[in-house]
C-alpha cells in the first residue's frame, strides 16, 4: 500500500534514531505499513517517538542469528528506511497500532547498544538516497513504464494496479514511480533479496534497471505459463 500524497517530512541526521527489525524488508519511501506494538522495549520506542519526531527506522536482519539470538541484538543489514508515524492508537494493555508512512533510505554509520533510559537499539544514520531532478530521469521514466505496459506483465493485477494509480496521478516524480512498481509489482514475487537491494540502492536510475531486471524474469514465468495454458484442456489439467 503507498500513500506518495503525503507531505515531504523533514529528517534530522543529526540525532540517532530507533531500530525496529524485522526479517525482512518490511518499508520503503512512499509505502504506508501498518504495526501492532506490543513487546515492551518496542512500545517505549513508539512513546519516546510520539513525544518528539515520530520517527523510526525500519532495519532488516542480517543472516539467521535473530532467530536464537532475539531478545538481545542480533546482526542487521546497514541499509534502513526512515519511516513517519502518521496514525497510532494505544490500546488499554499498553500495546498500539500505528501506521508508518516510509519517508527515505539511510545507512546505518553506529549504533547504541540498550540502556537504562533506552530499551531498544538506536543508531548514527547518515542518507543514501540521491538528490535527482526528475528531468534527468526522464528516459528511465519512459523505459519503465513501457516494460510495465507490455503482455503479458501489463495483464498481471499488480501491473494494472500500478497503472490505475498513474493515470491519476501523472504528476507523481520518477522516483516514487519506481517505488510503485516495488511495492505494488516487485514485492509479491521476490523472495527478500531484491527488496533489500533496492533498499540499499540511492541511485533512481540503477533501481529502475534492477526492477527492469526483475520484471524480465517476471515475464519469461508468465511467458512460460501462458505456453502451457490450453483453454480446451480438462479444469485444473496443463501439459508441461
Amino acid at each position: 500500500m503507498s500513500d506518495p500524497s503525503v507531505q515531504t517530512v523533514r529528517v534530522n541526521f543529526a540525532r540517532p534514531f530507533p531500530l525496529f527489525p524485522l526479517a525482512r524488508v518490511s518499508l520503503l519511501p512512499h509505502a504506508v505499513l501498518p504495526l501492532f506494538i506490543f513487546e515492551r522495549r518496542y512500545r517505549q520506542m513508539v512513546e519516546h517517538v510520539l513525544d518528539t519526531h515520530g520517527q523510526i527506522a525500519m532495519a532488516v536482519f542480517r543472516g539467521d542469528e535473530y532467530r536464537y539470538n532475539y531478545e538481545n541484538s542480533p546482526a542487521i543489514q546497514p541499509a534502513v528506511c526512515i519511516g513517519q508515524i502518521t496514525q497510532h492508537e494505544r490500546r488499554e494493555d499498553g500495546t498500539y497500532r500505528i501506521m508508518l508512512h516510509g519517508v527515505c533510505r539511510a545507512r546505518v554509520m553506529d549504533e547504541l547498544a540498550p540502556d537504562d533510559e533506552h530499551l531498544y537499539r538506536r543508531a548514527v544514520l547518515r542518507p543514501i538516497e540521491k538528490d535527482e531532478q526528475d528531468e534527468s530521469l526522464v528516459r528511465v521514466r519512459r523505459d519503465v513504464l513501457e516494460h510495465l505496459k507490455s503482455k503479458p506483465l501489463a495483464d498481471t493485477g499488480g501491473a494494472k494496479r500500478v497503472l490505475s494509480a498513474l493515470d491519476e496521478r501523472p504528476d507523481l516524480p520518477t522516483p516514487a514511480i519506481l517505488e510503485l512498481i516495488t511495492l505494488g509489482v516487485v514485492a509479491p514475487i521476490d523472495e527478500g533479496d531484491t527488496l533489500y537491494r533496492l533498499l540499499e540502492e540511492g541511485d533512481a536510475a540503477q533501481r529502475a534497471r534492477i526492477i527492469k531486471q526483475t520484471l524480465r524474469g517476471y515475464e519469461h514465468l508468465l511467458g512460460k505459463a501462458v505456453e502451457q495454458y490450453d483453454p480446451e484442456a480438462p479444469k485444473g489439467v496443463s501439459w508441461n
